[in-house]
């Protein structure tokens, strides 16, 4: 049974980054994992598609023969996907028993309410893959109460649109200490508790949203996010090992992975780690990971790797002082050879 992840979310969040970045650490904990390019307009991936939808249909040819904006060009390259699903699955078939990453075009009405997409993850899930929506948001959306609401509404539209087992992300968490600083703790955000503590932070940004109809409408789209109840947040730094590690082994548990993946003896700490779920971070360790001293940590890793290095490089040098010492053995026997297994035994005597 294969396993598969569908990469969505807006511009700029990091979409192509996370594949390659997990196609990569995947690599690390011994699962083979293929990345499928999903987006016309992706011409300059940061890693090798093992199925490019280029080569069935490019953004450029679109906009040239039919005379179509960027975004409409996408939407309809997706319904030619749709309506050539043979090509997708013939290829998909050739993959055998990878683990699938999909890099999604970035245009929002794609998984918000047009349906090609959604149609061609149906035809995916028949074929007997077990999927798992990604949606990734640049955690830069904190930093604004507004653009905050607005995450929200996306993500629970997504989710509805999808109809599928999906993880929402706030990428790039690791840039967090450069913005100014939240006025709730990270968790606040994660876990979207009580949203009307948020509205005191609207009207400070702009006195607009606290006066009239739009203090009235802040307060039923926050109701409407807490009556659904489904949005929550997963946080990434693409970079950090624990960090991926801790995001897969949640994608493993919603996608069914963690029951029916099983990865080969002679595991390294991370495949151990990964399988045995010991990737789970507190959120008030991120934080302060990540914000409140991610500097302290910074350093504290640079000294652990160096002290790693050092480590390595004294093994080495002790491997290469042992196999010297062997070599010396061995000239004491001069030009004598001996085959290896032809049943004779080399004796030295004790000297007269």
């Amino acid at each position: 049974m294969p396993f598969a992840q569908l990469i969505v979310g807006p511009p700029g969040a990091g979409k192509s980054t996370y594949c390659n970045g997990m196609q990569q650490f995947m690599g690390a904990v011994g699962r083979k994992a293929s990345v499928v390019n999903l987006d016309p307009a992706n011409d300059m991936t940061s890693y090798e598609p093992a199925i490019d939808v280029r080569d069935l249909v490019t953004l450029e040819s679109i906009m040239s023969n039919d005379e179509l904006g960027p975004n409409g060009s996408v939407l309809y390259a997706l319904e030619e996907v749709e309506h050539n699903l043979d090509w997708l699955r013939e290829r998909l078939k050739k993959l055998g028993e990878d683990y699938v990453l999909f890099d999604c075009p970035g245009q929002v009405e794609l998984f918000t309410h047009h349906d090609s997409l959604r149609r061609i993850f149906f035809a995916i899930q028949k074929m007997g893959y077990r999927l798992v929506v990604v949606n990734l948001i640049d955690s830069y959306a904190l930093t604004l109460p507004s653009l905050y609401i607005s995450t929200l509404l996306l993500s629970l539209r997504t989710m509805l649109q999808m109809d599928l087992t999906q993880i929402n992300v706030l990428t790039k968490i690791d840039n967090l200490h450069k913005y100014p600083d939240l006025p709730f703790n990270l968790d606040y955000y994660t876990e979207v508790q009580d949203l009307d503590y948020l509205l005191p932070s609207l009207e400070k940004e702009s006195p607009m949203f606290g006066t009239g109809k739009f203090e009235a409408l802040n307060k039923a789209v926050c109701q409407l996010i807490e009556d659904f109840g489904l949005v929550g947040y997963e946080t990434l730094a693409v970079e950090d090992k624990k960090s991926m590690m801790a995001l897969l082994r949640t994608i493993d548990r919603a996608g069914g992975y963690v029951f029916g993946g099983a990865e080969g003896a002679g595991d390294s700490v991370w495949q151990t780690a990964v399988r045995q779920g010991m990737g789970q971070i507190d959120i008030r360790d991120i934080q302060d990971r990540w914000i409140d001293n991610k500097d302290y940590w910074d350093e504290k890793e640079r000294e652990e790797w160096e002290e790693e290095q050092k480590k390595r490089e004294a093994d080495f040098d002790r491997s290469a002082a042992t196999q010297g010492a062997m070599a010396m053995d061995d000239d004491d026997l001069g030009d004598f050879h001996v085959p290896h297994d032809n049943g004779i035994k080399v004796r030295r005597g004790k000297p007269s």
